[in-house]
């Protein structure tokens, strides 16, 4: 026995020294060894894509340098990772392990099998709350059930305290020494083959900087010029109105709680639930992104189904010609090709064009939002199961919904209310003379898209 502990702190979405509390736990116990494991196939069938991939190798070539930095050094292993877990355990002599607890189903009940055995291993064994404001096991209505409406869990969660104040990172870790001339070896980020084989990645280079300083960087462009004017900005997307946060939340590059109370500090400490105006619009949207997470812990089948079971029936329509088309931005309306193809080549797409893109795969076209959810799943950089699921089952209206009507987007008052100088449009899709005729009528898909919902309605009765 050490000593003094030796704690295993296994880094996943969580890819920061900042408010990182299984780290800030372990650095203050003793001796620290930071542990990443490619294991993608545990995460079953929801693997991370092809740009969630991209970003991952450059996230953890941040992560990399900031422990070192810090006097430590991240080893990097593959899965399974309870193997990889006990394998390190025994190499450093490690008594605890520490992680930030992830919601994704498959995720769940592979860190609960882990949990037990490394126990059973005689090791200490800790989990932390490092990537939601309130995890979902704490939110209930009062008949403690989860909720289904965002409203109320909104109203719920600003009746609360505040979230917890987050901690700096630390200042120093102190490395534990590996035993034996084998111990502590690490692949090479390289190694994991993250990256494409063939490079498309130049406009996600141009971009984006993944790693915790980039979410430092747009957090504060972001409070500097952005957030006074969220509320009316962020539904534009010619303008640069967003805070362009999500994919750094999505790793944990930053915390939620950080930029909850940057937004706080912004407005002069005022409590959440006072503040107004633009700033209240954007905490309402991290609130939305605790909403998705508390629906996919409570309800996990609906990563593949639908949340309302009725909807199971829905007729979705047997397409692949027009799937492609929409994949590839040629459906012949700009407004969703520019969205198509701004995901392709930057792995990001404004929110309001989403909701867009989106109500015409499923309603236009009729194909399901889970061929949606797949693509979007591929291509996002920000790619978060929760978010995307819900998202999507939005856009179908199969999901946690207080409306009782059927959406239906209309891609040309779209475009002509958010986009109204088509400067958007022009930047993405371009209108030259090859551009696409529409692949389908919108008015009469609109109504062939109401006769199929007829089918859910009848069966009601």
């Amino acid at each position: 026995m050490p000593s003094s502990p030796v704690t295993l702190v296994w880094f996943r979405h969580d890819l920061r020294l900042d408010d990182n509390p299984a780290l800030a736990a372990a650095a203050a116990r003793g001796a620290v060894v930071p542990v990443f494991i490619w294991a993608p196939e545990e995460e079953t069938p929801w693997e991370p894509g092809a740009a969630s991939r991209w970003w991952l190798h450059q996230s953890l070539g941040r992560l990399s340098a900031a422990v070192e930095k810090a006097g430590a050094s991240l080893v990097i292993r593959r899965g399974p990772s309870l193997d990889a877990l006990r394998t390190l355990a025994r190499e450093f002599s490690a008594t605890h392990v520490a992680w930030n607890r992830r919601y994704e189903p498959a995720v769940i009940r592979r860190d609960t099998v882990i949990k037990k055995a490394l126990a059973d291993d005689g090791l200490a064994v800790e989990s932390h709350n490092g990537s939601l404001l309130f995890e979902p096991m704490h939110v209930a209505t009062k008949e403690g059930k989860p909720y289904q409406v965002f409203t109320p869990f909104w109203r719920s969660l600003l009746a609360r305290d505040e979230p917890v104040e987050p901690v700096a990172a630390p200042q120093k870790l102190r490395a534990a020494a590996a035993t034996g001339k084998a111990g502590g070896k690490t692949l090479s980020i390289d190694a994991l083959g993250l990256l494409p084989a063939i490079d498309w990645a130049g406009t996600m280079r141009t971009t984006w900087t993944p790693g915790e300083e980039g979410a430092r960087q747009r957090l504060k462009v972001f409070l500097g010029r952005g957030v006074a004017a969220y509320g009316t900005e962020r539904d534009r997307p010619d303008h640069e109105g967003t805070s362009g946060l999500s994919p750094h939340l999505h790793f944990g590059e930053i915390s939620p709680r950080r930029v909850w109370h940057a937004v706080r500090e912004a407005v002069g400490g005022t409590p959440a639930a006072r503040i107004t105006g633009s700033p209240e619009v954007y905490l309402r949207e991290l609130g939305w992104r605790e909403f998705a997470n508390h629906l996919l812990y409570h309800f996990p089948h609906t990563t593949d189904a639908p949340l309302r079971a009725d909807y199971a029936r829905f007729p979705w329509a047997n397409d692949p010609v027009g799937l492609r088309a929409w994949q590839r931005g040629r459906t012949g309306f700009p407004i969703v090709d520019a969205g198509m193809r701004q995901l392709w080549a930057s792995g990001w797409m404004h929110n309001r064009v989403r909701m867009i893109v989106a109500s015409f795969l499923v309603k236009d076209l009729r194909v399901s939002w889970l061929e949606g959810a797949r693509w979007f799943w591929d291509t996002l950089v920000d790619a978060d199961l929760a978010a995307n699921t819900l998202g999507w089952q939005w856009a179908a209206g199969c999901g946690a919904d207080a409306a009782p009507y059927f959406r239906i987007f209309n891609p040309t008052s779209q475009a002509e209310k958010f986009d109204p100088d088509q400067a958007y449009v022009r930047q993405w899709a371009g209108l030259g003379r090859d551009y696409p005729e529409p692949i389908v009528d919108h008015a009469a898909a609109r109504k062939l898209a109401l006769e199929a919902l007829k089918v859910v309605s009848a069966g009601r009765k």
